[in-house]
């Protein structure tokens, strides 16, 4: 046997060791990444995937806020808010699509960053809205709520990075929740935060472009 091929026999345990250990690696991570009880990506995870999509000109960035959930945790225990969790993300992601990414920021708060080809977020919205609303299959029919959402096409705000555009969204989401109308513009979900003070140390937007919240 020439001295390569001994060298090469000699080293293959350790190489497929390497191996072995790095897809272990790997699984962890990713599994860090994952929230343990809805499978979605937690907010490190999201923050990676949604910066990449945010390249894309046709990128849309949603945050999701589910109505009154401290109520039902506290009235029909947490067995129940995590029922309702765990529909809430299933829904969101089979609306987003694998072209797009869903993540559990912490709490009953989701982000989204979808690829819009038609520009129709506008009309796809109110029927998320009304799909995320819609009763747990098996569960206690009395346990009922919205989810109130924001959103902000990245193309509109050029010079706003995830953080920024996901402020915006936050706003406009904040705004649509409060006054439980239909649509609401950055600059009214700027007066709304700043006033209700929800998101005490955060700087409104403040500009009128065309941020947009929906609830019910």
């Amino acid at each position: 046997m020439s001295t390569l091929a001994t060298v090469l026999l000699a080293s293959l345990p350790l190489t497929v060791g390497w191996v072995v250990h790095v897809w272990w690696l790997r699984g962890c991570l990713n599994t860090a990444r994952r929230d343990p009880l809805t499978g979605l990506r937690t907010r490190d995870g999201f923050t990676r995937r949604a910066s990449v999509l945010l390249r894309d000109p046709r990128a849309v960035v949603v945050l999701a806020d589910v109505d009154k959930f401290k109520h039902i945790n506290d009235h029909f225990g947490h067995a129940a808010g995590d029922a309702l969790l765990k529909a809430v993300a299933e829904r969101l992601a089979h609306h987003v699509g694998s072209s797009g990414v869903v993540g559990r920021l912490g709490g009953d708060e989701f982000a989204a960053v979808l690829l819009d080809d038609h520009e129709l977020t506008a009309g796809v919205l109110p029927l998320l809205h009304h799909v995320l609303a819609r009763p747990v299959d098996g569960q206690d029919p009395d346990v009922r709520t919205t989810v109130s959402l924001g959103w902000v096409r990245a193309a509109d705000f050029p010079g706003d990075d995830l953080s920024g555009l996901l402020r915006r969204a936050d706003e406009a989401m904040y705004a649509a929740k409060q006054g439980r109308a239909g649509i609401r513009r950055a600059g009214l979900g700027w007066l709304f935060a700043t006033v209700t003070g929800r998101r005490a140390g955060r700087t409104g937007a403040q500009s009128a472009g065309p941020v947009v919240g929906v609830a019910g």
